[in-house]
């Protein structure tokens, strides 16, 4: 069993800049393929960013690429989403998920991990 937590989110103004982080319990972090994915009000749950379990693979929604960037510490078994100029329209809950079947590959459907936070809400104001 993996758990993971989020935290980082918050209050920012538009064109500001938020670090999320999760961590994971359990050895194995490092081989799993993690993914953010986000949710705002009345929509569904979105994929933002993934990477593959050695980092070397990352893909990024159209929506944030160029301005997001996820990263891992599996020292730290930690993984990262970077947040630059944001947007009004960014503002979500953020959810972190974690995979160890399918882990040489960057998922983007939400039925592809197994392993879910609670999600950290991200505010942008205009």
């Amino acid at each position: 069993q993996v758990q993971l937590v989020e935290s980082g989110g918050g209050l920012v103004q538009a064109g500001g800049s938020l670090r999320l982080s999760c961590a994971a319990s359990g050895r194995t972090f490092s081989t799993y393929a993690m993914g953010w994915f986000r949710q705002a009000p009345g929509k569904e749950r979105e994929f933002v960013a993934g990477m593959s379990w050695s980092g070397g693979n990352t893909y990024y929604a159209d929506s944030v690429k160029g301005r997001f960037t996820i990263s891992r510490d599996n020292a730290k078994n930690t993984v990262y989403l970077q947040m630059n100029s944001l947007k009004p329209e960014d503002t979500a809950v953020y959810y972190c998920a974690a995979d160890p079947f399918r882990r040489d590959y960057v998922l983007q459907k939400q039925h592809e991990y197994l392993y879910w936070g609670q999600g950290t809400q991200v505010t942008v104001s205009s």
